[in-house]
């Protein structure tokens, strides 16, 4: 069996979000290692040390003093984000850092200005890692559909909705037209990040509709208030190219000129039924051949630890300089600049072109 190599890293934030990657050490201690986390006070560091085992120190400059991590993740207030990652970039250390890497597009400016000719700083942009959206793009690179076209989303929203169209389609850092508009209609809302509400009731939600216009390739985003956690709206993902379309797990296209077929995507979960394997993704599969492996066999995580996990792993290869960059600066960036021109649409009911920025040339 090849060893893979530990990924050691240090964490600032210890909120939940910094959770996150706490639980992937806890979970797989042999592939990664938490070397300390910054915390603003002692009493949240002695809470973090007490419940995950691990150093807390009150600066960055504590935490690269204890131990040199491979890298650190930045995982703050949106606000804080762009400070943190220059004191770790005029450090020399490389950076994950969670998205978006600035709260708007002067702050994603300013921060590419200070930090974009580094190379050091990397986004922790998991969505084109989740199995599922994996194994799409492996077929759409592998040329199943033919050239990719158009995108249609409903799932995640803004700057993550944005990673997969652009991801897909293959689009880069040229200019966008935005077209965005919200609805209001009722929606029962039982399910939040807090858990089941007990109520019912509908309550006055917003759906935001928006077409991302890349001259010749589009995108559709389509995406409702707390539609991660309600239950009541399912997700979907359609990309159309010009020999086919996946809807999902579902793909189209034409294997010659009067022949069109049907295959799906197909996943091998084990334990469920008399399954004895344990609660598992082994692979995903197409047509017979497998176009997906769950790099952390065993682990019984879900998809979204699962793409978490990989790109901390990615990172760490990156940072050691045994892989390439998992998700640069450059693309976040791009990614949360037409999430800011959906916003912007909305607000000025008229359509959005973004220009060609730093990070683009």
């Amino acid at each position: 069996m090849t060893s893979v190599a530990q990924t050691r890293f240090g964490i600032i934030g210890s909120g939940w979000r910094g959770e996150f990657f706490l639980r992937l050490a806890r979970l797989l201690p042999e592939r990664f290692r938490v070397t300390g986390v910054v915390t603003r006070t002692e009493s949240r560091g002695a809470a973090v040390t007490a419940d995950w085992g691990v150093p807390t120190f009150r600066t960055t400059a504590e935490l690269l003093a204890h131990e040199r991590p491979d890298f650190v993740i930045v995982s703050v207030p949106w606000p804080v984000t762009p400070e943190a990652t220059r004191e770790l970039v005029a450090a020399g250390v490389p950076v994950l850092a969670e998205t978006p890497p600035a709260p708007d597009l002067a702050g994603l400016r300013s921060l590419w200005a200070d930090v974009g000719a580094s190379g050091l700083v990397q986004v922790a942009e998991q969505y084109l890692l989740m199995p599922g959206h994996a194994a799409r793009l492996a077929l759409v690179r592998a040329g199943v559909l033919g050239e990719p076209t158009s995108v249609q989303i409903s799932s995640t929203h803004l700057y993550h909705a944005v990673s997969l169209i652009r991801g897909l389609l293959g689009v880069g850092h040229e200019s966008a037209e935005v077209s965005a508009r919200a609805f209001v209609a009722p929606l029962a809302n039982p399910l939040s990040p807090a858990g089941w509400s007990g109520d019912d009731t509908p309550q006055q939600l917003s759906t935001t509709l928006a077409t991302i216009d890349f001259g010749g390739r589009m995108g559709l985003y389509d995406f409702t208030d707390n539609q991660w956690w309600n239950p009541l709206r399912t997700r979907r993902l359609v990309v159309r190219g010009s020999r086919g379309e996946l809807v999902d797990d579902r793909v189209v296209r034409l294997v010659d000129p009067s022949t069109p077929v049907e295959s799906f995507l197909t996943r091998r979960q084990t334990g469920l039924d008399l399954n004895l394997e344990g609660l598992d993704l082994k692979h995903i599969s197409f047509d017979g051949e497998v176009v997906y492996r769950n790099p952390f066999v065993g682990s019984g995580m879900s998809d979204d630890d699962i793409a978490v996990a990989d790109i901390v792993a990615r990172a760490g290869a990156w940072a050691r300089d045994e892989g390439p960059a998992p998700y640069p600066l450059a693309e976040a960036c791009q990614d949360h600049l037409i999430s800011l021109a959906i916003e912007e649409s909305i607000r000025t009911g008229q359509p959005v072109v973004t220009a060609t920025e730093a990070w683009g040339r």
